[in-house]
C-alpha cells in the first residue's frame, strides 16, 4: 500500500487511468462511496432460537475530496454503525452487505486494517475513547517521539487554541470542550483523505458544538473527505456541504444545504417534518415514532407517520435522483 498509493485528495495530480479518476468523464471519483450497505445483527431470541435483525437496510452516501457531508437522523436510525462498518469495527454477531469504496477501489478488509487510523480517520462519538492512563501528547503522536512529530503537535494544540502544557496532562484533567478538540487533533497527525466524525458534539453547550464542528468545516477545507454522523440538523447546515437524512435504517434524501432554505425545495416527507420541527420554522412536530427495527412496515418504513400515504407505498421504494438531490419516496419531486 505504501508503494503505490491512491490519489484522490484535493489539488492531487492523479493520472488519468488512475482508478480515483472516471475514465469516461474524467471527474475525479469520490474518497467515500457507500451502496446498498445493510447490516444485520445475529441475536438469539426464546432460548436458542436465532433472529436476524437487519438494523441497516440500504444506505446510499458518498463524500468527495474536500468536502463536508452530513447524515442526519434521530436516535435509533443506525447512524452510528456507519461508520463502523466503513471502519471494519462492528461486533462480533453483525453481518454487512453492500458495496464500500474508497478513492475508486473496493474497502475490503486487507485495505482498510492498512489505511485505518493513516488515510482514514475515525473522530470517536465519546471521549471514553482517549486512555485514561496516557497522556495526551503521546496519545495523538501515537508514541512517535521524534522532532518532527513534537513539532507537529505544537502546530496542531497552536490550531486548537490548546496550550503546549495539555500535552503533559491526562484526559482527567481537562474540560469536556478540551478532550473534543484533542480527539479531532488526532485526525491531522496523519494528514488523512477521509475523516469520520460519530455524534461529535453530545453533551457540549452551543458554542463549543458550534466550534467543534468549525473545525471539521477546516479539515473539508484543507482537502479532506469529511463525514459527519450527527442527530443535530440545525448544525449540521451551518458548515456542511451536503446532508444525507436517515430514517430507520434506510437513506431518505440526500439535498445540497442551500435546498433547506425552503422547505418546498426538500424531496421527502420526513426531510420536510425535519425542517417544520426546527426552532426557526415552529417548532412542528409529527405524531409517531420511528418503527423498531423488528416492527418495520412493508415498503416505506415512513408510511404510517406520512400524510400523503397511499397504496402505492407499500412496495419497494427505489432512491432515485431528483432536482440536484436524490430522494426514496414514490411522491418526491
Amino acid at each position: 500500500m505504501d508503494e503505490k498509493r491512491v490519489k484522490c485528495g484535493a489539488g492531487s495530480e492523479d493520472r488519468m487511468d488512475s482508478p480515483a479518476v472516471n475514465k469516461l468523464s474524467g471527474e475525479k471519483e469520490p474518497v467515500l462511496k457507500i451502496e446498498h450497505m445493510s447490516i444485520s445483527f445475529t441475536q438469539y431470541d426464546r432460548g436458542m432460537r436465532q433472529v436476524s435483525l437487519p438494523v441497516i437496510r440500504d444506505l446510499d452516501v458518498e463524500v468527495h475530496a474536500g468536502e463536508m457531508v452530513a447524515v442526519v437522523g434521530s436516535s435509533g436510525s443506525g447512524k452510528s454503525l456507519l461508520a463502523h462498518g466503513v471502519m471494519g469495527v462492528l461486533p462480533y454477531n453483525a453481518a454487512m452487505d453492500g458495496r464500500i469504496t474508497y478513492c475508486g477501489e473496493e474497502l475490503t478488509r486487507e485495505r482498510i486494517e492498512k489505511l485505518r487510523g493513516r488515510e482514514i480517520v475515525l473522530v470517536p462519538q465519546s471521549i471514553a475513547f482517549l486512555n485514561p492512563l496516557m497522556k495526551i501528547g503521546p496519545q495523538i503522536c501515537k508514541g512517535d517521539k521524534r522532532a518532527s512529530a513534537r513539532e507537529k503537535l505544537r502546530s496542531i494544540f497552536k490550531r486548537y487554541e490548546l496550550d503546549e502544557r495539555v500535552g503533559n496532562l491526562y484526559p482527567f484533567e481537562l474540560s469536556g470542550g478540551m478532550n473534543r478538540r484533542v480527539l479531532i487533533s488526532t485526525a491531522l497527525m496523519e494528514e488523512p483523505k477521509l475523516v469520520i466524525a460519530d455524534e461529535p458534539t453530545p453533551g457540549l453547550d452551543l458554542a463549543v458544538a458550534k466550534r467543534a464542528m468549525a473545525h471539521f468545516r477546516e479539515l473539508a477545507d484543507m482537502g479532506a473527505g469529511v463525514l459527519v454522523i450527527t442527530h443535530d440538523l440545525e448544525l449540521a447546515l451551518e458548515v456542511a456541504d451536503r446532508i444525507a437524512v436517515f430514517y430507520a435504517g434506510a437513506t431518505v434524501e440526500e439535498a445540497p444545504v442551500q435546498d433547506f432554505q425552503d422547505e418546498d425545495s426538500l424531496r421527502h416527507p420526513y426531510t420536510k417534518a425535519l425542517w417544520r420541527a426546527m426552532p426557526q420554522h415552529g417548532f412542528h412536530y409529527i405524531e409517531g415514532a420511528q418503527p423498531y427495527v423488528k416492527d418495520l412496515p412493508a415498503g416505506c418504513s415512513f408510511a404510517p407517520r406520512c400524510p400523503q400515504c397511499g397504496p402505492e407505498c407499500a412496495r419497494e421504494i427505489a432512491y432515485r435522483a431528483v432536482r440536484g438531490g436524490k430522494v426514496r419516496c414514490v411522491r418526491g419531486k
